[in-house]
C-alpha cells in the first residue's frame, strides 16, 4: 500500500491510477462497491487501483463545531480501503482554497496535472466544487474531456431493502444502540481506534482492569455498555467488555472508551488499541455505590461472554 498526501509535486510512481473518489468515511458496502468497480477499470487500462479521499471530511471545515461524527480514522480508512483492493490512496487536503474551486479548477489542478489519473469512478451522489455545483455527470464530461476514463457507480441497498446503504444509515443504527445493524451496512463491526491512557485505575480495584481509549472525533454511539473485540498491537484480538460514555457511578466527565479484556493481564498504556463494538448489552446508568457497579459489571461480562462465545 502506498499512501500519498497532497496532490503538489508527487513522484512518477504517485501517478496514474484509476481511484474511487469520495469522503468514504466508514467504507461501508456501497463505498466497497466503488472501489470494485476502480479496480475493475485499473485492470481494463493496465494502471493501479487506488482511492482519493478528502481529509479533513469536508464537514469539519464548513462546520468545525459540528458534533463528533467520523464513523473512522485515516488509518482505518487506509487498511479498509486496502482490504477492498486499493494499491494507492491519495489523501486530498480539503480546507478553504480547495473548497473554492470551481469544478472545472478541480479537475484540471487536482485530478489532471496534480495526480495525473488515468480514470476516476465515484458514485452517482457525488457532488464536488464551489458550493457543490458539479455532480457527478460533470465530473465525468470534465475528466473525459482530459483523457481520464470515468464510471459512474450506483447506489447499493441494503439486503432485503430499498434504502440505500450510507453513512447516515451507519451513523443512525450506532446512535440507536444497534451496532449488529451497522455491521450489515459497513460490512464489518464500527471498530474505535486509539491510544490507551491511565485513568484513575477504579476498574482494577473492582477486579476488572480497563483500557481507556478516548473518542476524539468518533461519532458517540448509543452510551453503554458492548460485548467487543479488540485488536492488540501484535495483531492479536481479544474478546472483552466495554462501557461507552460518561460513568455517571463515579461522576465521570469526559467521554471514554473502556474495554475490559478477559483473560489479559498484560500493560497496554500507549500501545493502540482498535475494538470493535459487536453488541449492546444495556444502557449507561448509575448505581448505588462501587459494590453494586462490581456486581453490574460481573453480569455484564457473563453476558459479554455468551454473545461473543468467549
Amino acid at each position: 500500500m502506498r499512501v500519498y498526501h497532497g496532490h503538489d509535486a508527487l513522484p512518477a510512481a504517485a501517478r496514474g491510477a484509476v481511484v474511487a473518489l469520495g469522503n468514504f468515511d466508514g467504507v461501508h458496502r456501497g463505498h466497497a462497491a466503488v472501489v470494485g468497480q476502480a479496480v475493475g477499470l485499473a485492470k481494463d487500462l493496465d494502471a493501479p487501483a487506488g482511492a482519493a479521499v478528502f481529509s479533513p471530511h469536508p464537514r469539519r471545515v464548513f462546520a468545525p463545531d459540528a458534533p463528533p461524527f467520523a464513523l473512522m480514522n485515516d488509518a482505518q480508512r487506509v487498511r479498509a480501503l486496502a482490504a477492498e483492493g486499493a494499491e494507492i490512496v491519495h489523501h486530498i487536503a480539503f480546507n478553504t482554497a480547495l473548497a473554492s474551486m470551481s469544478p472545472e479548477d478541480f479537475v484540471e489542478t487536482v485530478l489532471h496535472q496534480g495526480l495525473g489519473l488515468a480514470g476516476v469512478v465515484t458514485g452517482a451522489d457525488f457532488c464536488f466544487g464551489k458550493g457543490r455545483a458539479g455532480s457527478a455527470f460533470d465530473l465525468q464530461e470534465l475528466c473525459g474531456a482530459r483523457g481520464i476514463e470515468t464510471r459512474i457507480a450506483e447506489a447499493v441497498a441494503s439486503q432485503g431493502e430499498t434504502q440505500k446503504i450510507s453513512s447516515s444509515a451507519v451513523r443512525h443504527a450506532l446512535r440507536e444502540g444497534q451496532p449488529e445493524i451497522a455491521a450489515q451496512l459497513l460490512g464489518r463491526p464500527f471498530a474505535i481506534d486509539g491510544a490507551v491512557f491511565t485513568g484513575d485505575q477504579r476498574g482494577r480495584l473492582l477486579g476488572f482492569p480497563t483500557a481507556n481509549v478516548g473518542l476524539g472525533d468518533y461519532l458517540r454511539p448509543a452510551f453503554g455498555v458492548y460485548a467487543t473485540r479488540s485488536r492488540l498491537a501484535d495483531g492479536s484480538v481479544l474478546a472483552g467488555v466495554a462501557n461507552l460514555g460518561r460513568r455517571p457511578t463515579v461522576d465521570g466527565v469526559s467521554e471514554r472508551l473502556e474495554v475490559h479484556l478477559f483473560d489479559f493481564a498484560r500493560d497496554l498504556y500507549g500501545q493502540t488499541l482498535e475494538t470493535e463494538l459487536v453488541a449492546f448489552i444495556r444502557a449507561e446508568q448509575k448505581f448505588d455505590g462501587l459494590d453494586a457497579l462490581k456486581a453490574q459489571i460481573a453480569a455484564d461480562s457473563a453476558r459479554a461472554r455468551e454473545l461473543l462465545g468467549a
